[in-house]
């Protein structure tokens, strides 16, 4: 399936495939394929998976060739369209988040108003969720597969590991102050967490019923749906294990680091790519623009957020913000060796971090 036509001059859509010489820099680099634009990519036993913006597809490779062997199959389609990031266990199950369509699924009254929530939410159902399929099985259709999380409003950052299970960080919702700014202040719209959840079967995250307030350590209920900006949520939902705090960070990817190049501080948990917030500049910058590090205890609990790489937005504070920031964290993958990959948004640059102690 070759690139398709760039209009204008513009690069070609699809995937990129690199091959890197003893150096650890590009000694090829090819474009293939035309699916894009699904946000979820990687490989499980031997070949590559990626997201269209409603479609899982495969791709097969013959031994150690660079470039996919033949036409991708799809392995799941008809999902509703968004940004599809995934994740495999090692049970044969494909994880896969199917976003909502809106930010806090309410509407304004015809006569005028403040926001009032839709209840049920109509957003809740084939989508706002986590489904399982069958990593291995091609030609299923969304239908196919069983729901095992619900309350989200999208993710960008899932991953499984062998000692912990499934985590997934949510984007929490945006401008609640300027929909109701007599009960949400912009402080209070700041501490709005975005939230990573550990994710088994019936986990529910409280969206849009409910939000959670990194300030306080609380779960409160949306103002769209009766709260007044200290009611606790009326609702049986998951605490987040991690909130990214002060200010949310928008984390969007997460990687499980399994290897063991690195000092034991940063083996066993995960690295994510914070991509920065948007929203007014500050002096002091905002929060994100990093790859920071979720320790995971013996038990399996997480520990407190640490900064694992800086530097990306540039020399000071104020880089981090919208539209300053020269480079921006978006993706991760890690080598056979050990190695970190951290990709950027911004420019399109990728870089490799080893240890050398």
């Amino acid at each position: 399936m070759p690139p398709q036509a760039a209009r204008g001059g513009a690069k070609p859509e699809g995937l990129v495939a690199i091959q890197l010489g003893p150096d650890g820099k590009p000694a090829r680099t090819e474009h293939f394929s035309s699916v894009n634009g699904g946000t979820g990519i990687g490989f499980h036993r031997g070949m590559l998976y990626a997201a269209s913006a409603d479609t899982i597809y495969r791709f097969r490779f013959k031994g150690d060739a660079l470039l996919p062997d033949g036409e991708p199959e799809a392995i799941v389609t008809g999902l509703r369209k968004g940004t599809h990031p995934f994740s495999f266990d090692d049970r044969g199950n494909l994880f896969v988040d199917v976003g909502a369509k809106s930010n806090a699924c309410s509407t304004k009254p015809a006569g005028g108003g403040k926001p009032v929530g839709q209840k049920p939410c109509p957003d809740l159902t084939g989508g706002g969720g986590i489904w399982r399929f069958a990593a291995d099985r091609a030609g299923q259709n969304f239908e196919d597969g069983t729901q095992i999380a619900t309350g989200i409003r999208f993710v960008t950052a899932m991953d499984w590991s062998p000692r912990v299970g499934l985590y997934a960080s949510m984007h929490g919702r945006d401008g609640a102050h300027d929909a109701f700014p007599d009960i949400v202040s912009e402080a209070d719209d700041d501490a709005i967490g975005d939230e990573m959840h550990h994710v088994v079967t019936g986990t529910d995250f409280g969206w849009p019923y409910s939000y959670y307030d990194g300030a306080r350590k609380l779960r409160l209920q949306a103002p769209d749906y009766g709260g007044d900006g200290k009611m606790a949520a009326e609702g049986r939902y998951s605490t987040p294990a991690v909130v990214f705090q002060p200010v949310r960070a928008a984390p969007v990817d997460q990687l499980f680091y399994q290897g063991r190049q690195f000092p034991a501080q940063w083996r066993g948990g995960a690295f994510i790519a914070l991509h920065g917030t948007g929203g007014p500049p500050l002096a002091q910058g905002r929060n994100g623009y990093t790859v920071a590090f979720v320790p995971f205890d013996r038990s399996g609990k997480a520990g407190d957020l640490k900064v694992f790489a800086d530097g990306f937005a540039g020399p000071s504070p104020a880089d981090k913000n919208f539209g300053k920031a020269k480079y921006r964290p978006v993706g991760l993958a890690v080598a056979p060796d050990g190695a970190l990959y951290v990709a950027d948004s911004n420019k399109g640059r990728i870089w490799r971090i080893r240890y050398e102690g």
